[in-house]
């Protein structure tokens, strides 16, 4: 295995380029922390708390649905790390290997959006965060400084990522152990803690499902983190290390959100958790706001690729470096910058309603992703017709693909359950929403099928 001494701080010059062999390096516990790290931040103490504060669950359940969910979704997020090693290229490149050059600009494109939205996110809850600690810092001021560190990141690259996640691995773990044992021994938690709220089945599916999403959010860009991985780190490797890291990173502070949200009376769970963390709440708010910064490099980081992808495949002979990265880079901050800043105010509706839309759109891409990858090309990809604008033997327009991608989304109509809309079915349960696994069941085999038939066209067209 290829090992370096190179400092974090090196600028990355490669964008959405093949990683060539003796530009590998790197070991599997580095996807364990890049992911563990990454997911100690107040938005993940937030998502969890949403499953007592929105969905209205008692402890055991609350805790129950956010396991299974994240640990169920992980396996997806999973599968997709283990493609880095063997493909050295980003997961929104190796998109354009299942939907064609052409086709892959649809979900190339949702996914530029979905990482805008959580790097807004994450500003205004840092920025929220920061000024409810430290009232010297304005709101703005605190999104603005979040979003700063965000872009320094991002410029230098790959290796300051991984660098920075490894930081905050062992120094947000131990505020979030500290944060426990405050809460527990010193705080205390109130009497009647155990009976506040009552079981609803569309509660849980609820909370489950935006468990389930955390790690599916993921999908779209988790290879991003683990293409310079050599070869040999082997899939089974990256697979075990990116999900542990991922789920223990993200069960944690959800549980400690479950904890803060049931104690609050007026669902502000930050607030609550500053008052509830007495003396520690300055240190904990800094290293978790920190914490935030590392997980923006990481969106704005696979939100500039996708960009570049979308440029490349519209001009192939362009060839995207480093100064583009900074420069996409800068214009995408800007644009999240400006969603951060007007839709402050309603924070806490806008975040839920953007992680339901977006369970919706991710799960059949995922399904299509990891159904092509592990059943029908196993693995085996021609990477030069990634870079082709004509898509090479993938072509322009992989129909079998679209047509799967469009009927996931229509299948799951009916089950949806959001503000915006409810599904008949989803009315007949109550508000329950299964949509993500009815599109995961439909789409997974019909692809399947449909992609055998496929390929035994073509192979008899070429006989």
């Amino acid at each position: 295995m290829t090992t370096t001494h190179t400092p974090a701080a090196t600028l990355e010059l490669s964008t959405i380029q093949p990683i060539a062999a003796h530009e590998r390096h790197g070991r599997a516990r580095d996807l364990f922390t890049i992911w563990f790290g990454s997911n100690i931040m107040l938005l993940t103490v937030v998502t969890g708390a949403l499953a007592v504060t929105v969905f209205k669950l008692p402890f055991f359940a609350a805790v129950l649905a956010l396991v299974l969910g994240n640990l169920i979704g992980g396996i997806f997020m999973a599968l997709h790390s283990a493609q880095g090693p063997q493909l050295g290229v980003p997961q929104m490149v190796q998109t354009r290997g299942q939907f064609g050059s052409f086709g892959s600009l649809l979900v190339v494109a949702l996914v530029v959006i979905m990482y805008l939205g959580f790097f807004a996110s994450n500003l205004v809850l840092g920025g929220q965060s920061l000024n409810a600690r430290f009232p010297a810092i304005g709101t703005d001021a605190g999104i603005l400084l979040v979003g700063v560190v965000s872009v320094v990141a991002t410029v230098f690259g790959y290796r300051l990522i991984h660098g920075y996640t490894r930081l905050m691995s062992w120094l947000s773990g131990a505020v979030l152990l500290a944060s426990f044992v405050w809460l527990l021994f010193v705080h205390g938690l109130p009497a009647d803690f155990l009976q506040r709220n009552q079981n609803n089945l569309p509660g849980f599916l609820g909370a489950l499902s935006v468990a389930a999403l955390w790690q599916l959010a993921y999908a779209p860009y988790v290879s991003d983190y683990s293409r310079y991985m050599p070869q040999d780190t082997g899939s089974r490797t990256a697979f075990w290390s990116s999900y542990w890291g991922c789920c223990l990173g993200s069960i944690l502070p959800m549980l400690l959100g479950v904890m803060v949200g049931l104690c609050v009376s007026d669902g502000n769970v930050i607030a609550g958790l500053i008052e509830m963390t007495g003396g520690l709440s300055a240190l904990m708010v800094a290293v978790f706001s920190i914490g935030i910064a590392a997980t923006n490099a990481m969106n704005l980081y696979c939100g500039t690729l996708s960009t570049i992808t979308v440029g490349q495949t519209l001009l192939p002979a362009w060839t995207a470096r480093a100064g583009w990265r900074a420069l996409i880079a800068l214009l995408l901050f800007s644009a999240s910058l400006a969603i951060a800043l007007l839709g402050q105010d309603n924070f806490m509706a806008n975040y839920t309603n953007f992680i339901l839309l977006l369970l919706y759109v991710l799960v059949p891409w995922s399904a299509i992703n990891l159904v092509d990858y592990y059943l029908v090309a196993h693995g085996q990809y021609d990477v030069p017709s990634f870079f082709r604008r004509d898509g090479g033997i993938y072509g322009t327009f992989n129909w079998t693909a679209v047509n799967c991608y469009v009927l996931g989304i229509l299948v799951q109509v009916p089950f949806m359950s959001t503000e915006l809309y409810t599904g008949v079915v989803a009315r007949a349960m109550n508000g329950a929403d299964i949509s993500w696994i009815v599109g995961l069941g439909v789409v997974s085999p019909v692809y399947w099928l449909a992609s055998r038939k496929r390929q035994r066209a073509l192979q008899a067209a070429r006989a």
